[in-house]
């Protein structure tokens, strides 16, 4: 089975997300603080949806890397290799940007915040939605083809 449709459909309403919070947090960062709040806005909602989409992305490679072993250390090391990209990266950025004179830094937390939430609640909502199998690689009576 593959996971692939699943994690598109997460990466398409994650983007949705992020676009919506960048709207409605802009038009707020911009009534709150002027262009520092509408700057703060959008780094937040580009910033979560980068990492977010990260996720998505790393995950599909790992499971075409590991040819749809999910169970493979091949996926894992891809994975968790993402995080910890993700990680250092993450920091490093927030260490730079807490210090910009440019940016509305609780605009932004509140824009990333908003984004990550919104993308969690995206992300269960393509899994709810999406045809998964109780059983998969199973032949019924009658099916041809090669064994699984």
């Amino acid at each position: 089975m593959s996971v692939t449709p699943i994690l598109t459909r997460s990466l398409r309403y994650g983007a949705l997300v992020a676009l919506a919070v960048a709207v409605v947090a802009g038009v707020v960062g911009l009534f709150v603080s002027g262009v520092p709040g509408l700057l703060g806005a959008v780094a937040g909602s580009v910033l979560a949806a980068v990492f977010l989409g990260l996720t998505a992305a790393s995950m599909l490679l790992a499971s075409r890397a590991a040819k749809g072993d999910g169970a493979s250390p091949v996926y894992f090391g891809v994975v968790l290799g993402m995080l910890a990209v993700k990680f250092v990266v993450f920091l490093v950025l927030m260490l730079w940007l807490r210090g910009q004179d440019w940016l509305d830094l609780r605009v932004f937390a509140g824009a990333v915040i908003a984004a990550v939430l919104g993308s969690l609640i995206a992300d269960m909502v393509a899994f709810a939605r999406a045809r998964v199998p109780y059983v998969s690689d199973v032949r019924l009576p009658g099916e041809e083809g090669p064994e699984p």
